[in-house]
């Protein structure tokens, strides 16, 4: 048996597998009728929409098979997303991969397999729409364009769920992104013991914008922010448009020190940006920055709110400020 190895990009994967939210989530009828479709339509026992986590592969719909999930180190599933093109065995007895793998010499005692990988948005192969009989048999290339075809109706499925946690105008996170995101990275550095902290941007005077300017031109200030964000910010980072004018950022193994001096590059990148666009108006914001401290924040929501307090504070001093 040969495991798979790892796609080059399998942190981005994990992250955006993650920020789905779709993991050990209750069946969908969406899902479950393209699985009962290819099962109807190429003759086969099993058929599965599966979805490759960092140790398993969980079946998010399954036609044949009751495991919820199986290990990915002898997951076909695991070597079909290292590629871009329909994987198929035709008869795993002759495959040096999987002649000994224990779902060949157990149950559910696959012969036959026929896996298309399933890509998000931004072209990551999350998992697969997969096919598997107890017995060897061909397939052809007009069966392989009906798998691809399927496969894009679940990748279209997956699409929907990925737009719902996305901002349209900005493409970056909305607030329910931010939430499952953040949560992950809160766990994640919580059971590393490093710290993370969350800033807090809201526009000063973006009504203002919107009104002597147009819309297309507030959604242009909207857009530059987040285009900001999302050039100073990491990979282990989440950024987010979390209101109409607010947006938010969780910097994972960053205390608050950190935090500042990130904001401090972000100023300078959101002058220069400014300047080589022309805007007739400046970009003002307001900042709230905050520490996790589990003495203090039990959960996201106690640390986004500390946020928001703090941002709103300064936008009031900002405001009095302009007013003397």
């Amino acid at each position: 048996m040969i495991p798979p190895s790892l796609p080059k990009d399998e942190q981005a994967r994990l992250k955006e597998l993650r920020s789905l939210d779709l993991l050990d989530t209750a069946s969908e009828e969406r899902f479950d009728r393209l699985t009962r479709i290819a099962s109807r339509l190429f003759d086969v026992p099993i058929a599965l929409v599966t979805l490759v986590d960092e140790e398993r592969q969980w079946f998010k719909s399954s036609v044949g098979l009751d495991a919820p999930e199986t290990s990915r180190e002898i997951s076909f599933c695991g070597h079909v997303i290292l590629d871009d093109r329909v994987m198929v065995v035709e008869n795993t007895d002759t495959d040096e991969r999987f002649c000994d793998n224990p779902l060949t010499q157990g149950a559910p005692h696959i012969r036959f397999y026929a896996g298309c990988p399933l890509r998000s948005l931004d072209g990551c192969n999350l998992g697969t729409l997969c096919l598997i009989d107890s017995i060897p048999r061909s397939f052809t290339d007009s069966e392989i364009e009906l798998l691809q075809d399927l496969a894009a109706l679940a990748e279209r499925e997956i699409e929907l769920t990925q737009l719902a946690h996305e901002d349209e105008l900005t493409n970056i996170s909305n607030r329910r992104g931010f939430k499952i995101q953040g949560n992950e990275c809160l766990r994640h550095c919580s059971r590393r013991e490093l710290p993370v902290s969350v800033v807090y941007i809201d526009v000063n005077d973006f009504k203002q914008i919107n009104d002597k300017y147009g819309h297309a031109e507030g959604d242009r200030t909207l857009s530059i922010i987040a285009d900001c964000m999302r050039a100073l910010c990491r990979k282990s980072d989440v950024v987010a448009r979390v209101g109409g004018d607010e947006f938010a950022a969780m910097l994972a193994d960053t205390t608050r020190e950190g935090a500042e001096r990130v904001l401090v590059r972000f100023r300078a990148l959101l002058e220069d940006m400014c300047l080589d666009q022309s805007l007739p108006y400046d970009i003002a914001l307001s900042f709230g920055i905050v520490e996790f401290d589990p003495e203090r924040h039990s959960n996201l929501a106690e640390l986004m709110e500390e946020g928001d307090q703090l941002m709103y504070q300064q936008k009031k001093q900002a405001k009095s400020a302009n007013i003397q």
